[in-house]
C-alpha cells in the first residue's frame, strides 16, 4: 500500500526576515518536512543561507529538515550540515564526480542521503547509486530561483524511478521540486512522488494541502 505523500514546503520562497514564522506556517499548513535550499552562488547564481541559519531554525521546530545542497563540492560540508540540524542531506548529481563517497559521508554522520537531478540529467545517470540512497529529488525546474513553471517532460522521471524502485526492490523516497501548485500537484502525485516540495504556491496561499 502506498504511503500518504509528504508535504515539504521550500523555505526559498518564505519571508527571509521571518523564517521562524515560516516554519509555523509549514506546521499549520500540513507540512511534515521543511525543504531548505542551500545555494552557493556558484552551482546556481544566488546565495541563500548556510549552517548558522539552519542551526538557529533547528531549535524552533520538530519538522524534518531536508537540506538540499545546490553547491559545488558538497563533500566538503557534509558533517557541518548534519551538526546544524539536517535530517536529510540532498546533493546534486552534477556537482561532484564522487557520488558514492558523498553518500557514504552522509550516512557516516548519521543523516539520510538524497541525490538530485537537474532537468537535463536523465534518470539513467543514477543507475549505480540508487541502491545506496534514501531519497531521489527530481527537479522539475532549473534550480536557482523560485516561482518557475514546471517542466512537464520531467514528470516522467518520477514514473521511471518508481519502476526501477519496484523492479530492484529498493525503498528510497521520490521527491519532486519545481512549479508545484494546485494545478500541477496531481500530475506528480499520479506519477508516484512521495515528497512534494512547494515554495511560491505554498507561501502565497495558492496551494492548500489536502492529502
Amino acid at each position: 500500500m502506498k504511503k500518504e505523500p509528504i508535504l515539504a514546503p521550500s523555505l526559498l520562497s518564505a519571508d527571509f526576515s521571518d523564517l521562524s514564522g515560516a516554519l509555523k506556517m509549514i506546521e499549520k499548513g500540513g507540512g511534515k518536512w521543511a525543504h531548505i535550499d542551500v545555494m552557493d552562488g556558484v552551482f546556481v547564481p544566488q546565495i541563500t543561507y548556510g549552517q548558522p541559519v539552519i542551526s538557529s531554525l533547528r531549535a524552533k521546530t520538530d519538522l524534518v529538515f531536508d537540506v538540499h545542497l545546490m553547491t559545488v563540492s558538497p563533500e566538503l560540508s557534509i558533517e557541518s550540515f548534519k551538526k546544524s540540524g539536517a535530517d536529510y542531506i540532498t546533493f546534486q548529481w552534477e556537482a561532484t564526480v564522487h557520488h558514492h563517497r558523498v553518500v557514504q559521508q552522509i550516512h557516516e554522520v548519521g543523516a539520510k542521503a538524497g541525490i538530485s537531478l537537474v532537468p537535463s540529467t536523465p534518470v539513467s545517470a543514477l543507475s549505480e547509486i540508487l541502491p545506496e540512497v534514501d531519497l531521489v529529488l527530481v527537479m522539475t525546474v532549473n534550480p536557482g530561483f523560485g516561482g518557475q513553471k514546471l517542466i512537464e517532460r520531467c514528470v516522467s522521471k518520477i514514473s521511471q524511478l518508481c519502476e526501477i524502485r519496484e523492479k530492484m526492490g529498493l525503498d528510497f523516497k521520490i521527491s519532486v521540486d519545481g512549479g508545484i501548485n494546485s494545478k500541477t500537484v496531481e500530475s506528480v502525485l499520479s506519477a508516484g512522488a512521495d515528497v512534494i516540495v512547494s515554495g511560491s504556491a505554498f507561501f502565497s496561499g495558492e496551494f492548500k494541502w489536502n492529502y
